[in-house]
């Protein structure tokens, strides 16, 4: 009570000098006020911090607490030199901007690339980093590279070729995807990928100024003669690629086509970053091993996260590469940010080690295939033209070609007012789109809200078409 009391004294003197004084007139020191008011220094500082919040007053480093300006008088901050200063706008940040956006109250989501809540096994991580958190020789520092026996996890997932010595553990498939590229290339160069290609990939990609060339790709993944063409046209040397159910079109690359691949990135003496994001994602029968695993010269780069098979807080992934590649890929983590926290390390070993991994992998799969196909029964219902003609294996996501003349992104925006979100097609582009497209995601939504979400897309590109 008495603290209480002093504070409200001294509080009240302050007002009254505020009330008489002019903006930036000094008011008297903490000094002056403990003593006057036989107050502690804390007492005092606790009425001088009541006050700057309300606006009254304001303290200047070094120099005292003067009256504040009235708010009408304030100068308004000009920021304009920062444009100057910083330049251009670094691409794809809008789009990327958009693509983690959260959905409004309300609204259902048909984009995202990351599980529904309802699909994560929140439980069970929140018990492994409990447990984790628990142990001191978590919070120690650990190697850069990550741990030994999470490096050894992700290396026997990749197959024979990569060990754990290989691999770097990331915070991340972005961060990993990230470092790749500016170890691996330099500004300048030529990335080549998939057409369309992964948004994220496209933004790194560019952010690091390298040239993106697109190379064509359909249902049974990237086209080898034209991966081939590209490589002697551009001499690119780095070719990035997502061989299992793609984003965004969920296309897997064909058994006939992977030695094609491989020969083509050989004969080009260039790498391929093989980003396996999916390798948990598989719904219809079961995934062919990473390119990765029969690759004897080191040829892959292999890429690998789990955060969106388990849930977009586990910010944990793995890079690996063999010979002088695998070092500047270390030496590339080791300068962006040292390690990945210890305790999420252990948490994340201990969950894939569990029978709880199993356990959610196998209802994920039943899962994803019943919200794929709600999304793919409520497409027949009310927008039969735009269900795809090959559904995919896995992943999360269906690519649905629109009507010609169809504004993709006007589509997208009137679908959000419709209470529905969509993604356009043009950013998973390199260059310009053969065709419109929808990235439609089935693991964002439960699937008894598929149809209401697309019955108010029907209205949207309805709206949309009325106007060609």
């Amino acid at each position: 009570m008495g603290n209480g009391n002093a504070v409200d004294r001294v509080s009240q003197e302050l007002r009254r000098l505020v009330a008489v004084a002019d903006p930036g007139t000094q008011l008297p020191s903490v000094r002056e006020l403990t003593a006057r008011h036989q107050a502690s220094p804390v007492t005092v500082a606790e009425a001088v911090r009541q006050l700057v919040a309300q606006g009254l007053i304001e303290t200047r480093s070094g120099l005292g607490t003067f009256v504040a300006a009235p708010p009408d008088q304030r100068r308004a901050a000009d920021l304009s030199w920062q444009t100057v200063a910083l330049g251009a706008r670094r691409p794809g940040e809008d789009e990327m901007q958009a693509l983690l956006a959260l959905p409004r109250p309300g609204a259902i989501p048909l984009s995202g690339g990351y599980l529904d809540a309802d699909l994560q096994p929140a439980a069970a991580l929140g018990a492994a980093l409990a447990r984790a958190a628990r142990q001191p020789a978590a919070w120690l520092r650990g190697p850069v590279e990550g741990r030994e026996d999470l490096r050894a996890w992700f290396a026997r997932a990749a197959g024979a070729r990569l060990r754990a010595d290989d691999m770097v553990i990331c915070p991340g498939g972005q961060a990993a995807l990230s470092s790749a590229l500016r170890a691996l290339a330099a500004p300048g160069d030529t990335l080549l990928v998939e057409s369309p290609t992964y948004l994220g990939a496209l933004a790194t990609a560019r952010a690091a100024g390298l040239r993106v060339v697109p190379v064509p790709a359909d249902a049974d993944g990237v086209l080898p003669d034209q991966l081939a063409a590209a490589f002697a046209r551009t001499g690119a040397r780095l070719f990035y690629c997502q061989p299992l159910h793609a984003n965004p079109t969920g296309a897997t690359l064909a058994v006939h086509r992977r030695a094609e691949v491989a020969d083509a990135v050989r004969d080009a003496g260039a790498f391929l970053i093989e980003d396996d994001y999916a390798r948990d994602l598989t719904i219809d029968g079961e995934a062919p091993p990473p390119l990765a695993a029969d690759d004897p010269d080191g040829h892959v780069i292999y890429l690998r996260s789990l955060t969106k098979s388990a849930a977009p807080g586990l910010r944990v992934a793995a890079i690996g590469a063999r010979g002088p590649a695998g070092a500047r890929l270390r030496s590339a983590r080791l300068l962006d940010d040292f390690y990945v926290a210890g305790p999420l390390q252990q948490a994340t070993l201990e969950f894939v080690t569990a029978p709880a991994w199993t356990r959610h992998r196998r209802a994920l799969r039943t899962e994803l295939r019943t919200r794929r196909e709600a999304l793919l029964t409520a497409l027949r219902r009310h927008l039969p033209e735009l269900a795809p003609p090959a559904i995919p294996r896995g992943g999360l996501h269906l690519w649905v070609r629109l009507p010609d003349g169809t504004d993709d992104a006007a589509l997208a925006a009137a679908a959000a007012a419709e209470g529905v979100i969509v993604f356009p097609g043009r950013p998973w582009y390199a260059a310009e789109p053969p065709a419109p497209h929808l990235r439609l995601t089935y693991a964002a939504a439960p699937p008894d809200l598929m149809d209401e979400a697309v019955r108010r897309l029907a209205r949207a590109l309805g709206e949309a078409t009325a106007r060609l």
